[in-house]
């Protein structure tokens, strides 16, 4: 229970070593000073709050708000001193506020619970006293042996111990934690793969020891000891021992394995931590406005405190016969006065701070990220995928981007490779009709005949064969003698592959002749011309984005020890002795041009003697607890060297649909695109121009290639004067892995000189962080451009959290990018419609949202500062107690919410095909300080006509009733108030252009409701309310035709400069934006538009019509149209336009 406690309170002491120790069945050592190790239960906890701390830990979370916690002061003020309005003004609209959003966060997390405990209760079953025993996944801990059936998910992170196959393997399938959808093998150690019954296993005495949690799910550092009778076995355990939590069992009937890390200490788990928040650039200006507003609270406070001073100088207004002051209060000291009627001021206009802003934006937020998933033309209908939001807090800042970042491989490609060409012995072949031919041949025999191979085709066929990862459908492994074909090729086998790289290699190998049968056990079988192979695999040297090269050790039928070894070109051929490696060279820079992904494969034979010095240098470094990676790096190195070149690949990634249109629009509309990738730098450039993003007449500048800073600076000092020099062209500039660390290092400032005035640039040979840091390097310059990176694989994840925006294709690399980024989407060419009609769409709404709040409650509250200087600064409230209260809950709340959802100012179709309307809205251009400036001066001005109208149409002794009876204060007040209402409802109907039944609704309904309730408010005498000044006054004021003709004209005299300024700017100065609402507006009027015109002219229109129908969209437009349809309004629209 104490532990519990320390748990909750987070104050469970941290793990003292960097490694753990595990008993199996937890048969921990009887003799010694052994003292057991703490380890975290089995319980999975992804939600937020308890019972015990919800309300303290929201209520904290919420007032760290600035308007938040404001308003409590506020509150805190008008309890502890007398205040000219109830504490029930501030006090209602702050509890609604943070009740709305407590139980908005309390639902959400009650959701995590209502799943974390479906997950910890769910049913396992696990080794004990001799038997096994049925128990829920919470009760798990570490060092239980755990039984897991096929087709189930692995409760905990366990280390295999054995299976129901001989060899002790399993296949598993990781979908849930990196979408990975091949079969992975794990395998366990020999010593305890024999142990294949409940009985076996309860007998077994071993310790594991390995490293504390870590996130990283492809690492896994650890050793066994198995004691057996006198003598004790050491063997590694590595990531191919450990089974994860949440990935599930394939192919395999049971597995046994030995918990190893348990609940919130399991690789999954560590995986949720919570990406760093990233906020908006309308947020940053939301603070800063609320700032402002601050400042003028403060100042119309003290104002009014010294102003209220300086009127009561004269002994007359200080106490007057009708106020005579009490003996307390002559005495009272007049600092402690002042203080208090500073505060009382603060009270009364302490509703310039909308503290409903900050709710309506999340909901806003909120309920607006749905309209990105439901969009169809975001919906890919080939792999039944929309788009999916993870983050909403950044909506409007999609129509802000000025640098996109994206990878290449699956982001711009497809990711679906095709084997092309190859390269073995210096001679360059093709596939042509199943048979490898050397380039330059024509293969003109038929199918029928037998294809032999030479014995270098044959060697580095069976090379690629044999080196990969490649899994077979267990559903074919069994039928490996199958019938063949005439030309010795087997019928296609289903290949499983976390690289479409190697799938293509190993296809291409089967269909000229050498086919990867599947393996049993540690044998791999290669049919060659259908003649059976066996190859024993010893040693797999896996892919590491250092090496950039994976290799096996195999034994081959005839006992030679053999070790095969692909790779990058730059891996592969400097540890190349032998082969035709000059040839080779050429041919590998031959296909990049062409765009091919290149690998090499090699080769080496060892003696006995270096085999065995070789298994014991594996065996030492793949058991060693500290540095494990480091020394297996060394060991890999002293292995993979010598090697005799075989030859190389050429393999086709093609371009995904539409890229190069969505590429040319994003530099119509200003933004500029940097291509990060990892491939050779020749492979990248030629992508590059086919994909749009280098023109073919663009003058392309290179760093690459150098070795030190100061070749590296004198470089840039060229590229930057041939910038200078050229400046009337477009520049495109390539850089390598190597080069940009050189140029990061010392000559920053000079490096992004030479970037920013290129139009494209290419990074290649980029390893993930350097991803990273070069969004970043952008992302900090002086300029703080709003940044984009897109990828879609595990390499592009540092780049996707970097950025201000993160975007994930869902791709064939896995959902770690998905996972990661903020928003997701199937295609590269959604980018465009995601930005220019989405983004657009989001900022031009919050951004009007966000102002149109300040300026209602500028509107609001000056008329009650204005009233100060006619009530001798009394602190007399304009408005009643329920009006002030309900102003921004309930009567102008609903039409800037449903404005700011459903809001288009330009048909979308307009804004895709116009990609340059997109600059109308970059660098916050609607959320800047003159677009401010307006809306809060805009505000005043309707607030003095609302005031002083009022005053001057029911000035000194005027009669507007029929009985001659005069208005009091609160009539005037409630005069104001109506006015206001409506005004600054008709306001948020002016701005809108997208007119929906719902916006009638709330806009119409919300000046409705207002008198409706006013009048029952008014009209009835309520038990339960002390004081009711308002009794009757609504009535009586609606009874007058003077107040009737007072509101309209006030209404009217505050929206006609409003509207007079709107048209005059339209007409005389007119945006491309307002040009294009004119020009989407004849596309709405359609049909309608054309009955209205003369015949001739009609006839003449639906004749274009007609013609648009039939013919395709001219090339001239960017097809990034989201619609067939789409693109065919445009054209009318241009058209109708012209004409």
């Amino acid at each position: 229970m104490l532990r519990w406690v320390r748990q909750q309170l987070g104050f469970d002491p941290p793990h003292q070593s960097d490694t753990r120790t595990i008993y199996i069945a937890n048969r921990f050592p009887q003799h010694g000073h052994y003292v057991p190790q703490k380890f975290a239960d089995n319980r999975i906890v992804s939600s937020k709050y308890t019972v015990w701390n919800f309300v303290p830990k929201n209520l904290f979370e919420q007032f760290r708000r600035v308007a938040n916690f404001y308003f409590l002061i506020i509150f805190l003020v008008q309890l502890m001193i007398d205040t000219p309005t109830s504490p029930i003004t501030s006090g209602l609209p702050l509890f609604f506020v943070i009740t709305v959003t407590a139980i908005k966060q309390g639902y959400e997390d009650w959701l995590r619970h209502k799943a974390d405990n479906e997950v910890n209760g769910a049913p396992v079953y696990v080794v004990r006293s001799g038997g096994l025993v049925k128990t829920r996944s919470k009760n798990i801990r570490v060092g239980d042996i755990v039984r897991v059936a096929k087709d189930e998910t692995f409760p905990v992170d366990l280390v295999l111990l054995s299976s129901d196959r001989v060899d002790g393997s399993c296949h598993v399938t990781t979908a849930s934690l990196d979408g990975e959808t091949n079969l992975k093998t794990h395998v366990a150690v020999p010593e305890t793969a024999v142990l294949q019954s409940v009985a076996n296993l309860d007998k077994l005495v071993a310790v594991i020891e390995c490293q504390q949690p870590e996130a990283d799910l492809y690492r896994f550092v650890g050793r066994i000891t198995v004691s057996q009778q006198t003598e004790e076995i050491v063997r590694p355990l590595g990531p191919e021992s450990l089974l994860l939590r949440g990935a599930r069992l394939k192919n395999t009937k049971e597995i046994f394995g030995v918990a190893v890390y348990t609940g919130m200490e399991t690789k999954m788990a560590l995986n949720y931590k919570s990406k760093s928040q990233k906020r908006s650039a309308v947020e940053k200006s939301m603070n800063s406005f609320l700032i402002i507003y601050l400042i003028i609270l403060l100042f119309e406070a003290i104002l009014s405190t010294i102003l209220k001073y300086a009127w009561q100088a004269e002994e007359k207004w200080d106490e007057p016969w009708y106020n005579e002051k009490t003996e307390h209060e002559r005495n009272s000291s007049k600092i402690l006065r002042f203080i208090s009627d500073f505060l009382a001021f603060l009270v009364l206009y302490n509703f310039i701070i909308p503290i409903s802003l900050y709710v309506t934006v999340e909901m806003q937020k909120f309920l607006g990220s749905f309209f990105i998933g439901w969009d169809l033309d975001l919906y890919h209908e080939e792999t039944n995928q929309r788009a999916q939001v993870n983050t909403s807090d950044l909506n409007e800042e999609l129509g802000q981007v000025e640098y996109v970042f994206t990878d290449k491989t699956g982001t711009l490609t497809e990711n679906e490779m095709q084997f092309r060409e190859c390269s073995i012995n210096g001679i360059k072949y093709q596939e042509v009709n199943g048979k490898l031919t050397p380039e330059g041949f024509s293969e003109d025999s038929p199918d029928g005949n037998i294809h032999s191979l030479m014995k270098e085709e044959e060697l580095f066929l069976k090379a690629v064969c044999l080196c990969h990862t490649v899994q077979i459908n267990a559903d074919q492994t069994d039928s490996a003698d199958a019938p063949w074909h005439a030309n010795g090729i087997a019928s296609p086998l289903e290949y499983y592959a976390s690289s479409p790289d190697e799938k293509a290699l190993v296809e291409a190998a089967s269909r000229v002749g050498v086919v990867f049968t599947g393996t049993t056990g540690d044998s791999m079988e290669v049919k060659s011309l259908g003649k059976p192979e066996r190859y024993k695999l010893l040693h797999v040297l896996e892919f590491d984005p250092n090496r950039r090269r994976m290799s096996v050790i195999v034994e081959s039928p005839s006992g030679e020890k053999l070790l095969f070894t692909k790779g990058a070109e730059s891996s592969i051929l400097p540890r190349s002795k032998s082969g035709e490696i000059d040839k080779t060279r050429v041919h590998v820079d031959e296909f990049a041009l062409k765009g091919l992904r290149t690998l090499c494969v090699a080769y080496r034979r060892f003696t006995p003697e270096e085999y065995q010095e070789i298994g014991k240098r594996l065996h030492e470094a793949r058991t060693a607890l500290q540095q494990r990676e480091e020394r297996l790096a060394d060991v890999f190195n002293f292995i993979e060297r010598d090697l005799e070149l075989l030859g190389a690949t050429g393999v086709e990634d093609k371009l995904q649909d539409k890229v190069q249109e969505t590429i040319e629009a994003l530099r119509l509309a200003g933004i500029k695109v940097w291509v990060l990738t990892g491939d050779k730098h020749e492979t990248a450039v030629s992508v590059s121009l086919s994909c749009g993003h280098f023109h073919r007449t663009m003058n392309i500048l290179e760093l690459v290639q150098h070795k030190s800073d100061s070749t590296c600076a004198e470089q840039l000092r060229q590229l930057a004067k041939r910038i200078k020099e050229d400046h009337v062209i477009q520049h495109g500039l390539v850089v390598d892995g190597t080069s940009l660390s050189l140029a990061l290092r010392e000559h920053e400032k000079l490096f992004m000189e030479v970037c920013k005035n290129c139009s494209a640039v290419l990074c290649c040979r980029m390893a993930p962080l350097q991803k990273a840091k070069v969004v970043r390097l952008l992302k900090t310059s002086p300029e703080k451009p709003i940044t984009l990176a897109i990828g879609d694989g595990a390499n592009d994840v540092s780049m996707i959290q970097e950025a201000h925006v993160g975007i994930g294709i869902m791709g064939k690399e896995g959902r770690q990018a998905v996972r990661n980024s903020d928003y997701a989407i199937a295609r590269f060419k959604f980018l465009s419609k995601l930005l220019f009609v989405h983004g657009h769409f989001y900022y031009i709404r919050i951004a009007t949202l966000v102002q149109y709040f300040f300026y209602k409650n500028v509107c609001f509250i000056t008329p009650q500062f204005l009233y100060q200087f006619f009530c001798l600064f009394s602190q007399q409230t304009l408005y009643d107690s329920v009006y002030l209260t309900l102003y921004n809950i309930c009567f102008t709340s609903l039409p800037v919410l449903i404005y700011s959802l459903f809001e288009q100012h330009v048909h979308p179709h307009v804004l895709q095909s116009k990609p340059v309307l997109y600059r109308d809205i970059s660098k916050n251009a609607h959320l800047g300080f003159k677009p401010f400036l307006y809306w809060t001066i805009l505000g005043f001005f309707h607030a003095f006509v609302f005031f002083y109208g009022s005053y001057l149409l029911m000035g000194e002794d005027t009669s507007l009733l029929g009985n001659g009876q005069m208005f009091g204060n609160w009539t005037f007040g409630t005069l104001v108030f109506t006015v206001m209402v409506i005004t600054v409802t008709m306001k948020m109907a002016l701005e809108t252009h997208f007119w929906t039944w719902i916006n009638h609704f709330v806009t119409w309904g919300s000046i409705v409701f207002y008198f409706i309730f006013s009048l029952f408010y008014g009209g009835i005498i309520w038990p339960f309310l002390h004081t009711q000044d308002m009794y009757f006054v609504f009535v009586q004021l609606l009874s007058s035709g003077s107040a009737w003709f007072a509101i309209i004209l006030i209404v009217v005299a505050c929206l006609f400069i409003d509207v007079v300024k709107k048209v005059l700017y339209r007409h005389l100065q007119p945006t491309s934006t307002e040009k294009a609402q004119m020009y989407s507006n004849r596309v709405a009027l359609s049909d309608e538009f054309i009955a209205l015109q003369p015949l001739s002219r009609a006839r003449n229109q639906l004749s274009k019509i007609s013609l648009l129908r039939q013919v395709q969209v001219s090339t001239a437009w960017t097809p990034c149209a989201a619609s067939q349809m789409g693109k065919q309004h445009a054209h009318l629209l241009e058209e109708c336009w012209n004409d």
